[in-house]
């Protein structure tokens, strides 16, 4: 069930990676989002979401090797994700380059549920035998 677990992990911090590009600048943003940055301010606020974006990929993708840190990775994936999710269906109005982001957000909290359910699962079973 680790595997899983693992697995679960690799999609969503490769998901979560993709808008890393948008840290070499507005044309990449555009491309990912469908908006041009309209000034420096949102240019810069636009850039540092893609580190972050980064920073919790780089996580997931360390905790699918290292067991010790999956649950963390799975957290903060889902809360990523989630809270994406959220903020999109509160909002709505949203482009087509944004509902492949919902979409993909969607594949990737799926992913992260079933991860922590596999590990859940796998608890369970390493505690009742």
């Amino acid at each position: 069930m680790q595997k899983i677990a693992s697995l679960a992990l690799l999609l969503a911090g490769a998901i979560h990676l993709i808008p890393l590009i948008g840290v070499l600048g507005a044309e990449h943003l555009a491309r990912l989002y469908g908006v041009a940055p309209s000034d420096p301010n949102t240019l810069i606020l636009l850039r540092h979401r893609a580190v972050l974006f980064g920073i919790v990929g780089g996580l997931c993708l360390m905790a699918a090797f290292k067991p010790g840190y999956q649950w963390l990775g799975l957290l903060v994936g889902a809360v990523s994700t989630l809270s994406f999710l959220l903020l999109a269906w509160v909002t709505g109005g949203f482009n087509a380059h944004l509902q492949r982001v919902v979409v993909a957000d969607g594949l990737a909290l799926v992913c992260l549920v079933a991860g922590a359910g596999a590990l859940s699962w796998s608890g369970r079973g390493a505690t009742s035998g």
